[in-house]
């Protein structure tokens, strides 16, 4: 189906890459008017709007999970491009993510009850010495969104409570987020804690943020480079075999 949305049409031009913009408009290849609708309200922090939308689409018969991957992520998808594109700022991002939340409060029982397994276990984290995390919280929005059980390590994060949290949680997938160029290397060395405790050959380290390149991430030693939330999600399902 093709978008029927002229806001939505107008949103996805701000997405310059050729490549980016194909991979973004095929979220709504199939998609309802009514979720282009939820997409729309969504990137325009339009709170109120989603939820009463979301509980439209549910009274109407669309389940949970296409209003979810229809609607509320391929909308965070626009705003994840837009942010790291310094299109639109953190309060911008923020009222969004409110938006998604207000759709979210419908879906997640739902979700919960059907009892669905999850992809698989992701720890994130901004390392050490790092305060940031709107992008690395994005990130875990979309990741939660698309199924996976995403353990959030907050901020100034070291590799000891990384490793803790990797044998706790038994996961196999890591994701690292840096601001700062001064904060980078940590990641490096977070990789070589990693070796350390021969803990490396059974966990992919994806890593991310603004001063981040794919030349960086592969000297670093890192088995993945995000450069936005639907990279990172891409990223973590490459990285999982679901069974």
């Amino acid at each position: 189906m093709p978008i029927v949305n002229e806001t939505l049409e107008k949103e996805l031009q701000y997405v310059a890459d050729p490549k980016e913009q194909a991979h973004i408009r095929a979220l709504w290849k199939h998609a309802d008017p009514l979720m282009q609708e939820i997409s729309v309200n969504l990137i325009q922090g339009k709170n109120v709007e989603v939820g009463t939308l979301t509980e439209s689409a549910l009274e109407k018969g669309f389940s949970a999970n296409t209003i979810l991957d229809d609607g509320l992520i391929a909308g965070m998808a626009i705003v994840g491009v837009k942010f790291r594109d310094n299109l639109i700022f953190v309060p911008e991002v923020l009222v969004a993510a409110r938006a998604m939340k207000a759709g979210m409060v419908y879906i997640e029982p739902i979700l919960s009850e059907s009892g669905v397994e999850p992809l698989g276990t992701v720890i994130m984290g901004t390392v050490k010495g790092d305060l940031h995390d709107i992008g690395k919280n994005l990130c875990i929005m979309m990741l939660r969104g698309a199924g996976f059980n995403v353990i959030d390590l907050g901020v100034d994060t070291s590799a000891e409570e990384f490793i803790e949290a990797i044998e706790d949680n038994e996961a196999n997938v890591v994701g690292m987020s840096a601001l700062l160029t001064t904060t980078m290397p940590n990641m490096g060395k977070t990789i070589q804690a990693f070796e350390e405790v021969e803990m490396r050959d059974i966990v992919k380290v994806m890593v991310g943020g603004a001063p981040l390149t794919q030349e960086f991430a592969d000297d670093m030693g890192a088995d993945g480079y995000g450069k936005d939330a639907i990279s990172c999600v891409d990223l973590a399902k490459s990285f999982y075999v679901v069974e």
